[in-house]
């Protein structure tokens, strides 16, 4: 079984790049998934839709619980001439007494609606919902950054409630004091959340991998549940690395995931090409890119020198 890499679209890495050249000498695969949550749901077995809020606050919290939880992450939406944009989402660089102060005005919105707002960390927060809230389904930020909202928000009267409520959302973080300090500092405002992700703690996860390493907190939180292990990542350093996903003996790293699908080409050239390389040459390696195309690598394949460098 392969070492699984994750990795960001193909069109991202430049014809020089060394993943192009391991590409070109492997065995081309039929297209897979595109995009992470599709990425995700591959290697992952859990009810749909992924209930990712739960899911986080077990892995961050421990107290999921039965609870039904939706994400709530801070973003950034700005206004165009047709409505408004979701730019960034999740990954704003707060502080936690930055969150704090953006947090202190929602609190109480939430709480009339019989809602708790949770600070998970500083850039993932949650609401614990009471039993039997009904909750569209709502898009994750993947499917709606670049985009006009208008055409995620939920509709009908069961999404009335949800529509007001992101509303109040936005009124009351475009105006917070907060927000206009970080622009005199250069950093993106904090004016919306995005809820996603809802639903409880699913009874099972069921996956073939037996390990992940990864930065990205519902990767990491579906390992959890599906009982595997999960490392963090860390900047490769070719033997370390490799030892970090169990290269001894040798089928312990028999089809773990590393996950690499979040980084620029030019950091996976610069920092995790030695491990690569590595695994290349003691193991197969089944190169998945985010954009759908795959190939699997097997060690006597760096031989194909007749293949050439391109992909």
């Amino acid at each position: 079984m392969s070492v699984e890499l994750w990795l960001p679209a193909l069109a991202r890495f430049e014809p020089a790049h060394p993943l192009r050249r391991l590409l070109a000498r492997a065995d081309r695969l039929d297209d897979g998934p595109r995009g992470y949550l599709a990425g995700l749901t591959a290697w992952f077995d859990a009810p749909p839709p992924l209930p990712a809020g739960a899911l986080t606050r077990q892995l961050a919290a421990g107290d999921a619980g039965d609870a039904l939880w939706i994400c709530a992450d801070p973003a950034w939406v700005e206004p165009d001439m047709n409505g408004a944009r979701l730019l960034a989402c999740g990954q704003m660089q707060l502080t936690a007494a930055e969150a704090a102060e953006f947090a202190e005005p929602l609190a109480p919105l939430f709480e009339e609606q019989d809602m708790r707002l949770e600070l998970t960390s500083p850039d993932r927060w949650h609401l614990r919902l009471p039993q039997g809230t009904a909750v569209p389904e709502f898009p994750a930020p993947e499917q709606a950054l670049g985009e006009n909202l208008l055409q995620h928000l939920p509709q009908g009267p069961d999404g009335r409630r949800w529509r007001i409520l992101q509303n109040d959302i936005q009124v009351l973080l475009h105006q917070h004091p907060l927000n206009v300090r970080r622009r005199a500092a250069g950093q993106p405002p904090v004016n919306s959340l995005w809820l996603w992700g809802a639903g409880a703690l699913p009874a099972t996860v069921a996956t073939s991998l037996r390990g992940v390493v990864s930065d990205d907190p519902l990767l990491r939180a579906l390992a959890a549940g599906a009982g595997i292990a999960h490392r963090l990542r860390t900047p490769a350093s070719g033997a370390r690395e490799t030892a970090a996903v169990g290269m001894a003996p040798a089928d312990a790293a028999a089809h773990w995931l590393i996950d690499l699908q979040d980084l620029p080409a030019q950091s996976i050239a610069d920092a995790w090409w030695p491990m690569i390389h590595t695994l290349a040459r003691q193991r197969p390696l089944r190169l998945s890119f985010a954009s759908g195309e795959r190939g699997e690598l097997r060690p006597w394949h760096r031989w194909r020198f007749w293949r050439g460098g391109r992909a």
